[in-house]
């Protein structure tokens, strides 16, 4: 649990699950790579560390959540995931927001532990460098209250990009000790190589 010292904003967890998953051909938040929906699951891994934890979804998708998991739909509409943070961030302004998408099943503890421990709340945002392509990876990001208006701003010149956001903001980018944790699995491909690393972490010996 996070508590709030220093004037540190208080930390929620949200877990971003609104994708239409065109890509993958199949719901990526539903994926069981854990025995447990990855929506529930990247919740659980969240739960820890945050003062309340939330399910981001379309307002469709509620309905279909796991009632014991608090949702919170959409009200910033057909955004991707600029209209989850941004709907996060306006229903309770005085919280910072740990967002993860639901498509990084080597997601682990220590990854997020690393993020919050080094976190600066004087920045609007706290990220790690993508071992992908060395840009900022917003979907493993917290979001201090004060990216709110900033977020907007760039809204109102027509970018919803949260990536875009990080790249030209005051943000604390940090390198990831684990870099397989940030694989995000966004295709059959993606998914076939993220069971394989999974294995050899279950199995090392095998």
């Amino acid at each position: 649990m996070i508590s709030k010292e220093n004037n540190i904003p208080l930390l929620n967890g949200l877990v971003l699950a609104g994708g239409k998953s065109k890509r993958m051909g199949t719901d990526k938040d539903l994926i069981k790579w854990h025995n447990k929906e990855q929506r529930c699951y990247a919740a659980d891994l969240l739960t820890p560390f945050c003062r309340e934890v939330f399910i981001s979804c379309r307002a469709e998708q509620a309905k279909d959540i796991d009632s014991t998991y608090k949702t919170l739909p959409d009200t910033f509409l057909d955004m991707g995931p600029f209209g989850g943070i941004l709907s996060a961030l306006r229903s309770q302004r005085d919280k910072a927001w740990l967002v993860i998408a639901c498509d990084l099943p080597l997601l682990d503890e220590s990854t997020i532990g690393f993020l919050i421990r080094n976190r600066d709340a004087k920045k609007i945002a706290t990220t790690y460098q993508s071992p992908h392509d060395g840009l900022p990876e917003p979907l493993i990001t917290i979001w201090e209250p004060e990216s709110y208006p900033v977020l907007l701003g760039f809204l109102g010149k027509g970018i919803t990009c949260p990536r875009k956001v990080l790249m030209n903001s005051d943000v604390l980018i940090l390198q990831p000790l684990q870099p397989e944790a940030l694989m995000n699995v966004n295709t059959p491909e993606d998914a076939a190589k993220a069971k394989e690393i999974l294995n050899k972490q279950k199995h090392p010996n095998i």
